[in-house]
């Protein structure tokens, strides 16, 4: 495998080529490698053959190859870097048509000779390049260049056209500088407690799903846009059985450690159905994300997530008058609402709470908040409240349909357990004159 020399290698090796077979035909003429407005500038009259290397692009039959010789099934490593040259040959003669195409004619023929190169040819062009020593044989080919092709070529450099001729060196091999990853060798397949410690053989299968436990389908109680605390949460999905233990695992963003509970008796194999606890110490309201853990011969499985949305409920609402005549509402809820680290003295929610009374939203006054002795980021017991107090001054008389919403979750207010559904009477709030 070459290195990052190889193209420079192979630039050398043309020239040295080409200047062999000059050489023994005119011995006046140089052979040059220089871009095409330098060349043939300057009022240069010198016969000479310019080699040009004008384009290299990816070779794409061997972009995606291991190494030859260096990686081993089971290895993985990065792709050798693998590109085609395209060079121009250009012919300059002393100011004569015929000196050029004598010149071109030779170097073409001196290419055509040497189509395939050996080894040898290329060994010690360049000091340091092992090019030589790549697996793939470096071959040259001549390509047909269209006129808009020859004419953006020599345009781009502004210089007079001259007789020329292109080809195509391929394949050129650059080795990466990554190390090859080599794991250590399978010493048997299957679990070793399982057939006496033989191999366990080809799980088969009747069908293209697979094997692994997976989710599929979150469903809430009569189709509701959320969950509360207290309801069935029915999972749906394929190899969600175990004989050993299956665990429900709810996580939310605010949480630093999942809420583990245990399906309800009667489980399936694509069906699970986990009652959220009634006590919501342990909960907050918000989106959450489910996942099953599924233990089969002492291997932990766990399934892709879902997320589904917790609902604040509504447990009682009573309005109070303050001093000045101010009307207060005070409000119980389940889970409770997590409160934040203390803000110079004085405490701040944690979670995002609105009252929506009809069609406006209320926010809680943070002098009604009890104290928070942690400062801790993960909420814990004494960091939460269920009691909030709202100002309801300047209400009018009347009844309203209300909800409270946690981190951009409402509470139910439609009741969809009768048909046609209607509104919870818990949510209506009556403000008296």
């Amino acid at each position: 495998m070459s290195n990052a020399l190889a193209i420079a290698a192979v630039t050398k090796t043309l020239q040295k080529l080409i200047r062999q077979g000059i050489e023994q035909e005119d011995a006046g003429a140089e052979v040059s490698t220089q871009p095409l407005d330098k060349a043939g500038g300057n009022g240069n009259t010198q016969k000479k053959i310019n080699i040009f290397l004008y384009q290299s692009l990816a070779n794409a039959a061997w972009r995606n190859l291991d190494m030859p010789n260096r990686v081993k099934p089971g290895e993985t490593s990065k792709p050798p870097l693998a590109l085609n040259l395209y060079y121009l040959i250009t012919a300059y003669g002393k100011d004569n048509d015929i000196e050029d195409h004598r010149l071109l004619g030779i170097a073409m023929r001196i290419l055509h000779d040497n189509a395939l190169l050996h080894p040898k040819q290329i060994e010690g062009v360049l000091p340091d390049s092992d090019l030589h020593n790549q697996v793939e044989r470096i071959s040259i080919t001549p390509i047909t260049l269209s006129l808009e092709e020859v004419s953006k070529l020599w345009g781009t450099f502004q210089t007079q056209y001259r007789i020329s001729a292109a080809y195509q060196v391929s394949v050129v091999l650059i080795e990466s500088a990554q190390a090859v990853k080599a794991p250590l060798p399978v010493l048997s397949r299957g679990e070793p407690n399982l057939n006496n410690g033989r191999d366990s053989g080809i799980a088969i299968q009747p069908d293209l799903t697979s094997s692994f436990p997976t989710l599929e389908t979150l469903q809430t109680p009569n189709q509701q846009p959320s969950l509360r605390l207290g309801e069935n949460l029915t999972l749906r999905g394929h190899h969600l059985d175990s004989e050993e233990t299956i665990v429900v695992e709810f996580r939310h963003p605010r949480l630093s450690q999942a809420i583990q509970l245990t399906p309800k008796p009667g489980a399936t194999a694509t069906t699970l159905e986990v009652e959220l606890p009634v006590d919501g110490n342990q909960w907050l309201a918000g989106f959450y994300t489910v996942t099953v853990g599924v233990k089969r011969n002492g291997k932990q499985q766990v399934t892709n997530a879902l997320s589904f949305s917790l609902a604040p409920k509504i447990e009682e609402m009573t309005i109070s008058t303050a001093t000045g005549n101010q009307q207060q509402l005070t409000l119980t809820c389940n889970p409770p609402v997590w409160l934040g680290k203390p803000d110079n003295s004085s405490v701040i929610l944690g979670q995002q709470v609105g009252f929506l009374l009809s069609d406006r939203e209320l926010l809680p006054l943070s002098e009604f908040l009890p104290s928070v002795t942690t400062t801790s980021s993960d909420p814990s017991p004494d960091q939460k409240t269920n009691s909030l107090v709202f100002d309801i001054t300047g209400i009018a008389a009347g009844d309203y349909w209300v909800r409270l919403r946690v981190d951009g979750v409402d509470s139910l207010l439609v009741n969809r357990t009768v048909t046609p559904p209607v509104f919870y009477s818990t949510e209506k709030l009556t403000v008296s004159g």
